[in-house]
């Protein structure tokens, strides 16, 4: 039987094939590379070069392939572009879900795994954040993918469809082997955009806002290696295997850290001093975002390996100085 992982040329799509095949998987991946990278596909999975959206090109797919069970990381991801761009979002996210699951139905798949995200909760109550805690959105990407989390489970009661969703937090660092990492364009994610520096690609970087409820000002997040994410969804697929019914899990370390912590370490590991600058906030920044993953843990068995930020950067660091212009040029 085979695994069908949608977004599986992108950065966490990718490390997760890497892992499925790793544990003995059989893989194929749709893709349709507006933000993927053919050189990140693993050469043992399939690929197939298409849209979710395009209901013929899903349906030859799933006609061709012995799938079991989808882990779905096809969707928009900018919390910034999302606030300018909403029906961006809406279009891909939700009408490309609606016709994922049109297609699921029709071929008889009953399981998938979703990547969800913490912008389902918005600006938190607590701190860390508990999967019980309301849910209330602060840009358009934390509301599509909180739909795309009830559609799952509508569809799932109408049509027998069990669905894992894993909200998760900051994901980061690159495979220990460096053979894939992070290649976003543009790049918008903190820990790259720092090591941007010492690569020579920028003068500095910018902190967006210096005036959060936190212990320096800046903005706190829990950041998770990007290896350990691909993990909980092998494990979230083992989950619905035994025939366990749809759940929800947080994925983080439990830990948060300021930017202005992740900067310093940063300059620890790299060994260059990496000017900062204070602009204006980013709309749609919460202050905190930190995980209590208890639940993942207990119930999934799910134990982050690569936990300590410094170790974190540091495979980011070995990604992105041998990659400093992205997949195909070293």
């Amino acid at each position: 039987m085979t695994i069908l992982v949608l977004g599986g040329a992108g950065y966490i799509g990718s490390h997760t094939v890497y892992k499925l095949i790793e544990n003995g998987e059989d893989v194929a991946i749709i893709d349709n590379l507006e933000n993927g990278h053919l050189e990140a596909v693993h050469p043992k999975a399939r690929f197939y070069k298409g849209d979710i959206r395009d209901r013929e090109f899903l349906d030859s797919v799933f006609a061709k392939e012995n799938i079991d069970s989808v882990i779905h990381f096809a969707a928009y991801a900018l919390v910034g572009e999302s606030m300018e761009k909403p029906l961006k979002y809406y279009d891909n996210n939700i009408c490309g879900t609606k016709i994922l699951l049109d297609a699921m139905v029709a071929h008889g798949v009953k399981k998938v795994v979703f990547s969800s995200t913490a912008a389902t909760y918005g600006e938190p109550e607590r701190i860390p954040i508990l999967e019980s805690d309301k849910t209330s959105p602060t840009n358009p990407y934390g509301e599509t993918k909180l739909s795309m989390e009830k559609m799952f489970k509508w569809a799932g009661q109408a049509h027998d469809i069990r669905y894992v969703s894993l909200r998760y937090f900051n994901a980061c660092g690159a495979h220990i082997s460096g053979e894939i990492g992070e290649d976003h364009t543009p790049e918008s994610h903190l820990i790259p955009l720092i090591l941007q520096v010492p690569n020579g690609q920028r003068e500095y970087v910018s902190i967006y806002g210096g005036d959060y409820d936190t212990k320096d000002g800046t903005c706190v997040r829990d950041y998770i290696h990007v290896t350990d994410l691909a993990q909980a969804h092998i494990l979230a697929l083992k989950y619905l295997d035994k025939g366990n019914k749809s759940n929800i899990f947080n994925l983080g370390n439990g830990e948060g850290f300021t930017v202005k912590e992740v900067i310093e370490t940063a300059r620890k590991v790299t060994g260059h001093p990496i000017p900062a600058k204070v602009t204006p906030r980013r709309p749609g920044d919460p202050a905190k975002l930190v995980a209590a993953s208890d639940k993942a843990r207990k119930i999934l068995g799910w134990t982050p390996e690569h936990d300590s930020l410094e170790e974190i950067i540091s495979t980011a660091w070995n990604w992105h100085k041998n990659h400093p212009d992205g997949y195909g040029k070293k």
